[in-house]
């Protein structure tokens, strides 16, 4: 690998708070294995649920990019976007990895992990995401695994995983729709618990629609990082997207923002809920704080083509729709269920350390893989291979 150990041991300012975050969460994370939730946490009986569940939907959330990128390009054909595909198929695999960490850190008995696998309840929602999340994670390992056998030339690995690529995707697409909405069916069964800002009946389509665009979002955000800060003399090359795709992906997150804007607001009138939005509170502040940053705002600036070619402002709204959808589901998962409990809940330092360090190893890892493996790649490139991988997957379908 490119990757030397002086260049890893060089300081920095990032290194430096990277290795304090890291260390941080590492005793926090031997804490919490040897002491327990109680004396780690501030979640108690009634509020079971806190930060990590919150950060679960984010990670999720963000992670959406990786089925509709995969769905375009694969199922519909979009080919446009093909050198967003493996970008979108990392960022979602790191996502759900994160996710994965903190469940086990958040189970009370995380040594009965293994439970769902033989101990089916259809009738859970958490069931389903459970089984969603297993099955998901192993597609997006299949789908990532030739860009790592790409850099070993193990073509024979390659070749067979690229035969059954259609049907991965189309598995995929299945499990990430259905558990993308399913967190939102989670919070259907407490309509006198939640604030009525949040709670609806549509909560599961809103969940879907909000990380279609927050998806889309984190890959041009990642785009623009990796584009600015590493250099061919730091072992990057073609890395970055262009600028035709960046704002064609911006294009979709703008309909996605305004399809759910439009849904909330047909959910506010046709609900009656209207008034909530004049009495003055926390959960409206930050309601007010969610739309305007995370819809509205994005939803302007998009709307001009000249600001949607520009990078720096996609940066900027890539920004916004990502902490809109931070806010959305902490609101959801904590802020919309704090009156109803009777009991404030702020995440302890451990909570804190534990979470940020698992975000900073998650973007070294998605920097160390872009910087040594073909993650940003061109479209004529990509192109020729998908034809070669749809025709492959046809003939083995059809039986030719």
């Amino acid at each position: 690998m490119n990757m030397n150990i002086k260049e890893i041991l060089k300081p920095s300012f990032w290194k430096i708070v990277s290795v304090i975050i890291v260390t941080m969460g590492l005793v926090s994370t031997y804490l919490r294995f040897t002491k327990g939730l109680g004396a780690t946490t501030n979640m108690q009986d009634f509020i079971p649920w806190g930060l990590w569940i919150g950060f679960d939907f984010i990670g999720v959330g963000l992670a959406a990019a990786g089925f509709t990128i995969a769905a375009a390009v694969h199922i519909f054909n979009i080919h446009k976007y093909e050198p967003l595909v493996r970008p979108a198929i990392l960022t979602a695999f790191l996502g759900y990895t994160i996710v994965v960490c903190l469940l086990l850190a958040d189970l009370g008995r995380p040594e009965n992990f293994w439970h769902p696998l033989v101990m089916w309840n259809i009738h859970s929602v958490m069931f389903e995401i459970t089984w969603c999340i297993i099955c998901y994670s192993t597609v997006l390992i299949l789908e990532f695994a030739p860009v790592i056998l790409e850099k070993f030339n193990l073509r024979a690995p390659i070749k067979i995983l690229k035969k059954i690529s259609i049907p991965l995707v189309v598995a995929g697409v299945l499990f990430s729709t259905l558990h993308q909405s399913s967190f939102g069916s989670l919070y259907l069964i407490v309509p006198g618990k939640l604030h009525p800002l949040w709670y609806s009946s549509l909560l599961p389509v809103h969940f879907f629609i909000s990380c279609v665009a927050a998806g889309l979002s984190m890959i041009i955000f990642e785009s623009y990082l990796i584009t600015r800060g590493c250099t061919k003399e730091e072992g990057f090359s073609h890395t970055g997207l262009k600028m035709n795709i960046l704002s064609g992906a911006a294009f979709v997150v703008w309909i996605a923002l305004m399809v759910g804007l439009l849904l909330k607001i047909y959910d506010f009138v046709s609900n009656n809920k209207l008034h909530y939005l004049t009495i003055s509170s926390m959960e409206t502040s930050l309601f007010y704080l969610e739309i305007i940053l995370g819809s509205i705002v994005p939803i302007i600036i998009l709307g001009n083509k000249k600001l949607r070619e520009d990078k720096k402002w996609l940066y900027i709204i890539s920004i916004c729709v990502i902490c809109g959808l931070i806010l959305n589901r902490l609101n959801v998962s904590i802020t919309g269920l704090v009156a109803s409990s009777g009991v404030n809940y702020f995440p302890s330092i451990d909570e804190i350390n534990i979470t940020m360090m698992l975000v900073v190893l998650a973007i070294f890892a998605f920097k160390l893989i872009a910087k040594n493996f073909s993650l940003f790649i061109s479209p004529e490139s990509e192109h020729a291979g998908s034809i070669i991988v749809s025709n492959e997957s046809q003939q083995l379908i059809l039986g030719k």
